[in-house]
């Protein structure tokens, strides 16, 4: 059987930390709005960190399915964007310190990946285990964020209902994760946040905005937040800017607002899980606003 250690190499300078929270996202899963991915990415931005340890990411990739980009210039070839995938030592506002681990999902060895990651968690006395990431929903961008908690214990997440029954879902290895640990007795738990689904594939920040102020919640870890507030507001003025010059889209809009109030109210349906053939013009609105952040991206660029 294979050691799991082999997966993994540690930083020969480790500090003695007292029940850390390990907050984590994998890239290569669903994350609508890039909602874990613009949180920990702006987390690694703001804060002062050092990897304490780093994965065979050539054991645990699949290069052919997700190519690595590299530069070709004039006649050489001149950069090479290596994958990583690593866990990051790094401090709150307030000095408590925590870790990160982030980078692609793996491709292979899952159970592996979690004995390895289960090692790490003892090996660095971690506290509690926290993932975020986006799923698309028939909500309007115009009301307050929701999101779904899960957890290993029940009290982890209290006083947060879910809109899901039980559902049968493809797996994540941060899901995995969460529930083989939680099956040693290992606190874990997650956030996935509601991003309006004609906003699913574009960097939405107030999804990232809303993991991390859940993270905080459950963690009691304070974050930098000014930078992410003002481009989850930048992008929220674009989107109001979009649709006040086209009535079809304000339309659609009011009709999901209608919807999502007659839903809170306890008046429609028993899920907001997007479905295609229950969105109103859900195919045109998301059309869209792809054309409206696609010409968003190529200013900015």
């Amino acid at each position: 059987m294979s050691d799991p250690t082999d997966l993994y190499r540690l930083d020969g300078d480790l500090p003695e930390l007292t029940d850390p929270v390990l907050l984590y996202h994998f890239e290569g899963f669903v994350d609508a709005g890039a909602a874990g991915r613009l949180a920990l990415g702006h987390l690694l931005a703001e804060l002062e960190h050092r990897v304490i340890a780093t994965f065979d990411v050539d054991r645990l990739l699949d290069y052919r399915s997700r190519r690595p980009a590299m530069t070709f210039d004039t006649d050489h070839w001149s950069d090479y964007d290596t994958p990583e995938l690593a866990v990051y030592l790094t401090k709150d506002v307030t000095g408590t310190p925590f870790l990160i681990m982030n980078g692609p999902e793996p491709d292979r060895e899952w159970e592996l990946f979690t004995e390895a990651v289960g090692m790490l968690v003892t090996r660095l006395n971690i506290g509690r285990l926290v993932t975020v990431h986006g799923i698309p929903m028939g909500v309007p961008h115009t009301r307050p964020l929701g999101m779904t908690a899960h957890a290993t214990r029940p009290d982890l997440v209290h006083g947060q209902s879910s809109p899901f029954g039980k559902v049968r879902v493809p797996g994540s290895l941060a899901a995995l994760i969460e529930f083989r640990l939680g099956a040693k007795g290992h606190d874990a738990l997650g956030y996935a946040v509601h991003v309006p689904h004609y906003l699913a594939q574009a960097e939405y920040p107030q999804a990232a905005v809303t993991a991390l102020e859940a993270v905080t919640r459950g963690t009691g870890l304070v974050f930098p937040m000014d930078a992410l507030r003002d481009a989850a507001d930048k992008t929220n003025t674009e989107i109001e800017e979009q649709i006040a010059a086209s009535e079809e889209l304000a339309v659609a809009i009011r009709g999901l607002e209608q919807q999502y109030d007659a839903f809170q109210s306890g008046a429609e349906r028993e899920s907001l899980l997007a479905e295609e053939a229950q969105m109103p013009t859900g195919d045109e609105l998301a059309a869209q606003f792809e054309a409206f952040l696609a010409e968003r991206d190529d200013r900015d660029s």
